[in-house]
């Protein structure tokens, strides 16, 4: 077969050297196109065809195909084509054996991608101009510097100037929301208290370029920013410490949302509360429906500490996110925490990845999800596993929307202090690997406090726990939850217990403070 492919491609290759003798081809004419179809999807992968005509009556001596892809799409192989990649742009140029394209022909190059229900690529360029025909002038490059600011109801958004861009696209989940011509936008009409992701593309007359990089704003809590938001949720686990009767809870403090632990694995890739009780028909599953019945939602948190967790589990990103996805199906969720934590996870490089790669693909397959992780500190910020988590979230483009750390279990002799020392050390981290500014670092950020008396016998009094309170609300943090609300009763001088605090509190003080978030 090789044999055959190179002889063809020799005589091509005379033919065209005898031509150019008798002909002076065009640099580039009008009329040379690429066009892509998808060939084939199954589910888990797709493949795509592209296509490239000649229509002039000059040869092609070579060709240059940009192909732009949605998020979270790659590609794993190709044919036909020399193939580079650089973030969601993949480029083709001809294989080291190809001759040039003889005017009126065409050549084709394919590949296959994942994951599937491929929607089709975003943006093409052929050597720089448009894949419709003509390659007439250069695509305007990517914007860059997006920023974003937001109300309850609306986003404004704005960008760096893009040289030769006439029109500016803006795309919200995906999906094209608007087209200005200036460098900024409001996007009116959303949702309180519910994360979003934007890209914005710069177009002229050769086409639309690449897109920029995507960023998630979250849009304020209507009225009291803390009642009634997932911005404030303390962890509430079924299956210990004499669980409460969570519509008690609600009615006297006024909270409504709950972190909801723990979904590990129950054998492989398949979640289950703590890894025993079914997501559906279980206790955790009739005290989600309580709390709705309520008018209340809930977090439920996948990981924690110990047992066998569906990080180390399952095998691929697209497994992970198809297991956390049978858990946002089966209650409706507009959030998920990945309480990342231990040597199998949190210390776990590969497998790290892996978690921040499923979340990427859940945020595509659940458009206005909130996405939270949750891990360990030191007094002054991220560890090196939570600095390289934060780097490679965004190295992966994994879009995370909060930032969530447990100041605690640090031998702290001052809770507070510590707690904003270590909150300051990750604004900081964020601001440098995002671009953020202080504010925008701080909406994705989140405080997982211990009330009462930690593991470590630190102590967190109501007192404290308000003057935390204050201060993230102040800094417009963007999730305030406790370790737990069955541990949210006075038990003075009881210790490190599941079921109260181990001080002299109010039952639910905790949780009350953190209703007013």
């Amino acid at each position: 077969m090789k044999r055959k492919k190179y002889l063809s491609v020799a005589i091509a290759a005379i033919a065209a050297v005898v031509a150019s003798l008798i002909v002076i081809p065009a640099a580039q004419a009008a009329g040379v196109s690429a066009a892509f179809t998808k060939v084939s999807d199954w589910g888990s992968g797709f493949e795509g065809k592209v296509t490239i005509t000649n229509g002039t009556t000059s040869s092609l001596s070579t060709w240059t195909v940009a192909l732009d892809f949605p998020s979270g799409y790659t590609i794993s192989s190709s044919w036909d084509a020399t193939r580079s990649s650089s973030g969601q742009t993949h480029t083709f140029t001809p294989p080291s054996w190809a001759g040039p394209l003889a005017p009126g022909a065409t050549v084709t190059f394919g590949f296959n991608g994942s994951p599937g229900n491929f929607p089709g690529i975003t943006g093409c360029r052929l050597n720089g101009g448009s894949c419709s025909g003509g390659g007439g002038g250069t695509v305007p490059g990517a914007p860059g510097g997006l920023t974003g600011t937001s109300t309850s109801s609306s986003v404004s958004l704005s960008w760096s100037a893009v040289s030769g861009a006439t029109s500016y696209s803006v795309y919200r989940n995906g999906t094209k929301v608007g087209t200005p011509t200036g460098t900024s936008y409001t996007d009116s009409g959303l949702s309180a208290s519910t994360s979003y992701s934007y890209q914005v593309s710069a177009s002229n007359a050769a086409g639309e370029g690449a897109k920029s990089g995507a960023i998630s704003v979250t849009t304020q809590g209507g009225g009291n920013p803390g009642t009634g938001s997932k911005k404030a949720a303390p962890y509430l686990y079924m299956g210990w410490g004499d669980p409460p009767n969570p519509v008690t809870v609600m009615n006297a403090t006024g909270i409504k949302w709950f972190t909801m632990a723990f979904i590990l694995s129950s054998g492989g890739c398949n979640p289950a509360w703590d890894g025993s009780r079914p997501l559906q028909g279980s206790a955790d599953a009739n005290a989600i429906a309580a709390i709705h019945a309520a008018g209340g939602d809930v977090v439920p948190s996948i990981g924690g500490w110990s047992g066998n967790k569906l990080g180390p589990n399952c095998s691929t990103p697209e497994a992970l996110a198809g297991a956390y996805q049978k858990v946002i199906s089966a209650y409706g969720l507009k959030a998920i925490d990945i309480d990342i934590e231990n040597s199998d996870e949190f210390e776990n490089e590969a497998v790290q990845d892996r978690i921040l790669g499923a979340l990427k693909i859940v945020k595509q397959n659940n458009p206005g999800i909130q996405t939270i992780l949750t891990f360990g500190t030191s007094t002054t910020g991220p560890n090196y596993y939570g600095n390289r988590l934060i780097e490679r979230s965004a190295a992966l483009g994994a879009n995370i929307d909060i930032f969530t750390l447990m100041p605690f279990d640090f031998g702290s002799s001052n809770v507070y202090n510590d707690t904003v020392g270590a909150s300051t050390g990750l604004n900081n981290k964020l601001k440098a690997t995002f671009g953020w500014t202080t504010a925008q670092a701080y909406a994705h950020q989140g405080i997982s406090g211990m009330n009462g008396l930690s593991d470590q016998q630190e102590l967190t009094s109501t007192a404290t726990w308000q003057n935390i309170t204050n201060w993230a609300r102040s800094n417009g943090l963007g999730r305030l939850a406790f370790w737990s609300v069955n541990r949210d009763r006075g038990c003075a001088g009881g210790g490190v217990v599941s079921n109260c605090s181990g001080i002299a509190q109010p039952d639910w003080e905790f949780t009350r403070i953190t209703a007013g978030f």
